[in-house]
């Protein structure tokens, strides 16, 4: 298995975004193939220097109508994936989209993340009670949570609505995570609580500095 480093340097990321141009005009099977290699690239330098701009919102490639916002890490997992502005099918298809109607991420509030349950989120089905996520914001700090439980909820039959003093993190993806048949009504539903920073169990050494690693 390859493992690549995202482009370093303007001229690294000028290249990438000529290529996948390209391949946009190529269209069709090109134009999938590419964006499964090309875009993780792109996202993870974009998040790069989103965070040596101390946080400004910065475009993956410049037709992007979504950015990197945060990193969710879940250590226990091995999981370190970088959440996109939006949870609609633009920003989903490639990572995790945090819900513009929810609270911002790293604020107090109900933040609600998104996922694919066959890529992205799939591993949602091996959280238990416990367990340790961590949220890194671009502005240089993050927030951690504990995982509380996980449900299974009808979107046709529920609404998320916030209360005052509502302070959680939900991680959502489609059910059941085998499912034939994309879309549906049911939701699998994670629910994490904030701890405070002594709480926190595994907290990543050095991580908002640290180039990240995709396997490919």
């Amino acid at each position: 298995m390859w493992r690549l480093r995202g482009p370093e340097t303007p001229a690294g990321v000028l290249v990438v975004c000529l290529l996948l141009a390209a391949a946009q005009q190529l269209g069709g099977a090109g134009l999938i193939k590419a964006k499964a290699h090309l875009a993780p690239l792109l996202i993870g330098h974009a998040w790069q220097a989103s965070l040596a701009a101390g946080g400004a919102p910065v475009k993956p490639w410049p037709w992007a109508d979504t950015w990197p916002v945060a990193r969710l890490r879940v250590p226990a997992h091995g999981e370190a994936l970088l959440v996109l502005a939006g949870d609609a099918g633009n920003a989903l298809a490639f990572g995790p989209g945090h819900a513009l109607a929810s609270a911002p991420l790293g604020s107090p509030g109900l933040a609600v993340i998104g996922g694919h349950r066959d890529t992205h989120f799939h591993f949602l089905r091996r959280l238990r009670p416990g367990d340790a996520l961590h949220l890194e914001l671009p502005g240089g700090f993050a927030r951690h949570y504990r995982v509380a439980g996980a449900r299974i909820a009808n979107a046709e039959q529920e609404s998320l609505s916030p209360v005052a003093g509502d302070d959680r993190l939900l991680l959502v993806t489609c059910y059941p995570f085998d499912g034939v048949r994309p879309g549906g009504p049911l939701r699998y539903v994670v629910e994490a609580r904030p701890v405070r920073d002594d709480e926190a169990i595994g907290v990543p050494v050095d991580p908002f500095r640290k180039a990240p690693v995709y396997d490919l």
